[in-house]
């Protein structure tokens, strides 16, 4: 089933408003996500630094040392709970405690390390809470019951440990964000170097809760949702109208008016001139309408060149049957005649042909043969073919050898031939009563005779010019007898020169098979004897030439 285009184009445009929609989301999450994590990030390391100045340099040596000597037991409890006393020490937590709540952090805690046992860490140790490499100087962490008393060793998580060596060795926080998930919750952690003469003595600890970031992201993805589906429903909006007016109508009425054109008997679509879109479409109505004014110029031409071909076509068949009304058809054509029998065909190639025969009594006593191949084919060669064939029979019975008449008619061809056409001639007069025959060769084939009792060969000597180019020509007579059962056969070049489809002619020695194959036959049958040979060499090929042939046995 077919789907218009502008159902295409919105399913499309649909799908690319969900995925500007998904990725304006996405990149927009994403980019709060991490804005807001850098800024509670360093909201932790404000608030560790901040802690950090509360501590003085000797107290805060003072207190990590004596917390290392505590865990050690190389310091007494008398000396745990004179720091936990201090008034100094319960200012620094209670200010801490107000810090803390003013940035909603979880814990602010400060503490040192014990880098032997940071550096003995193992896998078991971690899980049996045996390795605990931190050693709390004070810790705040809102719920006061899970709070670090000083002197308390506590376990870190095992991804830390580069981070806590980097811290000690460098005095510098860490640039990457350190985010945990433990029993503490979910935090982004702040470690705050305390440093003594550009040596770590303790590290400040600031845990802010993620839920507080996750709470703000979430209010932000719905806030961006809602921006994003707005700015997508709009676009799909304007862009469908704009697609639908500056692309859809066009193309539909396009459409439409080159179904109108077939129906309405292929009436120019004006409306195609009203499509001024100034692009690809606005040339596709253009090219629309040239096509159609195209069209109907070529089935007006169309129109008058089918009426003028099937008028010449009437003209050609009427031309082809007066040809073939002017060659003699009737056989046996002197059936009183039995001192000789004769029969001929010709097969042009086109409608009308050059190639002719002709055989006509002078006397009672004297029969002429003509066989002829005007050059060219066509009606051309059809008009030159009837000049010549009235000649030769006019001139012919008014008597003289063939070489003579042959000599007249060549003078009244060239008259006027601006044309340039000529004819081949081979032209016989036999005396019925004795078989003796006079002839004349104006540049035709080569006749094949058959003596009775034997085959056909072909009788060659020498031709003459071909009859109607150059004025004054001469023609030799050959004499020739012919006995009781031989026979003549004569033929234009297309009998010889017959090609099939590998371009490979015929030639006379498949017409001497063909002849031999009865040649005691009658004419007729020798013909058709011949016609079969060549039918069978060129199969299915084009026949380029005039077929003519003739068959003329004498019996005395």
């Amino acid at each position: 089933m077919k789907k218009s285009l502008r159902v295409k184009y919105n399913v499309i445009l649909i799908l690319i408003g969900v995925l500007i929609y998904l990725s304006t989301v996405s990149i927009g999450t994403y980019q709060h996500y991490k804005s807001i994590v850098e800024s509670y990030n360093e909201r932790a390391y404000q608030a560790a630094q901040m802690v950090d100045k509360m501590y003085s340099d000797e107290q805060a040596q003072e207190w990590a040392k004596l917390t290392y000597d505590y865990v050690h037991g190389d310091a007494t409890e008398e000396d745990a709970a004179a720091v936990t006393s201090d008034p100094a020490y319960m200012q620094i937590l209670d200010l801490t405690a107000d810090l803390r709540d003013s940035i909603n952090a979880n814990d602010i805690f400060v503490f040192t390390v014990d880098r032997q046992v940071l550096d003995s860490f193992t896998e078991e140790a971690h899980a049996n809470q045996t390795w605990r490499p931190m050693l709390y100087i004070a810790d705040n962490y809102r719920n006061p019951e899970m709070n670090y008393l000083f002197g308390q060793a506590g376990v870190v998580l095992p991804e830390y440990i580069d981070i806590m060596r980097e811290v000690c060795d460098t005095g510098v926080h860490p640039s990457e964000y350190i985010i945990s998930k433990g029993k503490f919750g979910f935090n982004i952690s702040a470690m705050q170097p305390m440093t003594v003469s550009g040596r770590t003595v303790a590290i400040v600890g600031v845990e802010i809760p993620m839920t507080t970031l996750f709470g703000d992201l979430r209010k932000f993805i719905i806030f961006i949702s809602l921006v994003a589906l707005l700015a997508t429903a709009v676009l799909l909006v304007l862009g469908s109208a704009f697609f639908n007016r500056s692309v859809i109508s066009p193309i539909r009425l396009v459409s439409r008016e080159a179904e109108d054109f077939i129906k309405n008997d292929n009436k120019i679509s004006e409306k195609l001139k009203e499509i001024k879109t100034g692009d690809e479409i606005q040339s596709l109505s253009e090219s629309l309408l040239k096509m159609e004014i195209g069209i109907n110029e070529y089935i007006d031409n169309l129109t008058k060149v089918t009426a003028e071909k099937e008028r010449i076509g009437a003209e050609l068949n009427i031309a082809t049957q007066i040809q073939a009304d002017m060659l003699p058809r009737i056989f046996p054509p002197y059936p009183d005649r039995k001192e000789f029998d004769l029969y001929a065909t010709m097969a042009p190639a086109k409608e009308v042909g050059g190639d002719f025969y002709d055989f006509f009594l002078i006397d009672d006593n004297h029969i002429a043969l003509v066989m002829a191949d005007v050059s060219g084919k066509g009606v051309p060669a059809a008009l030159f073919m009837v000049i010549a064939k009235t000649l030769i029979k006019n001139r012919a019975q008014m008597g003289g050898t063939p070489g003579e008449i042959l000599h007249d008619v060549n003078e009244q061809l060239c008259e006027g031939n601006e044309s340039e056409l000529f004819v081949t001639v081979w032209l016989a007069i036999v005396e019925i009563s004795t078989g003796k025959g006079i002839a004349a060769n104006a540049g035709h084939e080569h006749p094949a005779i058959m003596r009775a009792g034997g085959g056909f060969d072909l009788s060659i000597y020498r031709h003459s010019l071909v009859v109607g180019v150059m004025e004054g020509a001469k023609y030799a007579d050959h004499e020739f007898e012919l006995h009781p059962g031989d026979c003549l056969f004569v033929y234009t070049d297309g009998v010889a020169e017959a090609t099939d489809s590998s371009n490979e002619l015929y030639g006379t020695d498949r017409m001497l098979e063909a002849l031999n194959r009865e040649p005691d036959a009658s004419p007729d049958k020798i013909i058709a004897n011949v016609n079969e040979g060549i039918n069978e060499f060129v199969k299915e090929s084009e026949q380029f030439d005039d077929i003519t042939m003739l068959c003329f046995r004498y019996f005395g």
